[in-house]
């Protein structure tokens, strides 16, 4: 008995299942893809309006002559079939005709031509421009650096914060899995924004749907684009170049606010920055190394490492690893340049992370070493003194 009810209570759970994930599937996502959406996404900018008339404009064209060709071509095979009686005609070559089928594809070609040429133009226009960001790609995650404009000298990291559980099927997934940072771009509505972009150490794509805009970020080399968004919002993207193992996990989000909301953001993050400067001749107890270098491993080093420190694919664990366990100017070494598919450091985040890291790596997971990196330790280094 109990074996029949678990049968007919099988297909039962599933059906449940089903609908659970068809439901949380079935919401859009704010300022990302819609459910059902078959066209590009809604535009925020007047280039992106462009894309989409120019889109659909080409489309008509193209499907006008697809059934003006086929028919034609159908008509002809239906209506003069030799089942018909009807026989080949022998004739030579027309002139007329000639000149028709050439002139006529030109003119097409002219007019779509034409228009999407004034679009290309102006997508690469980055003159005039309000404010100037510099945007690096990180395997994998974003580096915002505001070098021109209001929020000159503002400098962040934007990291995945969808949790390791919901990415293991192991929590609830939002409404915005994989799409969700823990530092958005954020930008005045109404303004130019010019993006200079580059990369850290593979090739990246810095992409916005809603804003017409995608940009390869190329290690060794500088290129640039422009956005103007023209309504409130938050708008969702993601690296558009296939940059490794976690090129899924390196998510784009831009807040457009209010002028005023912009400002207050901007003195905002500059008191967080000044706040939280570190004193190259403050000694950190290793409670306080720990505690800071744990926030700093959880944001930067767990997507490749693993929170528990055993690592993953071509990173290797932590957990007793020689590397955090050996010699400390090995590990300054590879954190400050970098390694095979390890990035470097320094300059990505500050000295004081760095020593934090360092610190808690060396004092976690049952590594016991008893360091107490300072960030004095970390400058000296840094500058080969």
């Amino acid at each position: 008995m109990n074996l029949f009810v678990k049968v007919i209570r099988a297909p039962l759970y599933l059906v449940s299942a089903f609908g659970t994930a068809f439901a949380q599937a079935s919401e859009n996502m704010p300022g990302g893809p819609a459910v059902n959406q078959l066209n590009f996404a809604a535009p925020a900018t007047k280039i992106m309006q462009e894309i989409h008339w120019l889109h659909w404009m080409m489309l008509v064209i193209c499907a006008v002559i697809f059934i003006g060709v086929f028919g034609v071509m159908f008509y002809s095979i239906l209506k003069h079939r030799k089942s018909l009686g009807h026989k080949s005609a022998s004739f030579h070559e027309s002139t007329t005709v000639e000149i028709i089928w050439t002139v006529i594809p030109l003119l097409i070609v002219i007019g779509m031509a034409l228009p999407a040429t004034k679009t290309v133009v102006a997508m690469k226009d980055t003159t005039n421009s309000d404010i100037t960001i510099k945007t690096t790609g990180y395997q994998w995650k974003w580096g915002y650096d505001y070098i021109k404009g209001e929020g000159e000298g503002i400098s962040f990291l934007s990291t995945l914060s969808t949790s390791r559980e919901a990415i293991n099927n192991l929590a609830p997934k939002s409404n915005t899995y994989l799409m969700e940072v823990d530092n958005e771009m954020v930008v005045p509505v109404g303004k130019k924004i010019r993006l200079i972009t580059t990369a850290n150490d593979v090739i990246h794509a810095w992409t916005i749907p809603a804003f017409g805009v995608k940009q390869d970020a190329i290690p060794g080399f500088v290129r640039d684009t422009w956005f103007r968004a023209e309504k409130i919002g938050t708008f969702r993207g993601q690296c558009s170049e296939l940059c490794g193992a976690q090129h899924a996990f390196m998510p784009i989000v831009v807040k457009v606010v209010s002028q005023e909301d912009y400002t207050k953001w901007v003195e905002e993050k500059k008191k967080e920055m000044g706040a939280g400067g570190d004193d190259p001749s403050k000694v950190y107890t290793l409670d306080e190394q720990k505690e800071r270098g744990a926030k700093v491993y959880a944001a930067n080093c767990s997507a490749c490492h693993q929170p528990n420190g055993k690592g993953a694919g071509a990173f290797p664990a932590l957990d007793g690893s020689k590397v955090v366990t050996g010699p400390k100017e090995a590990q300054y070494n590879i954190m400050l340049n970098g390694k095979n598919a390890m990035p470097k450091w320094a300059g990505v985040i500050s000295d004081g992370d760095i020593a934090a890291v360092i610190t808690y790596t060396r004092n976690a997971w049952g590594n016991k070493t008893g360091d107490v990196v300072q960030t004095q330790e970390i400058i000296t280094v840094r500058n080969g003194k």
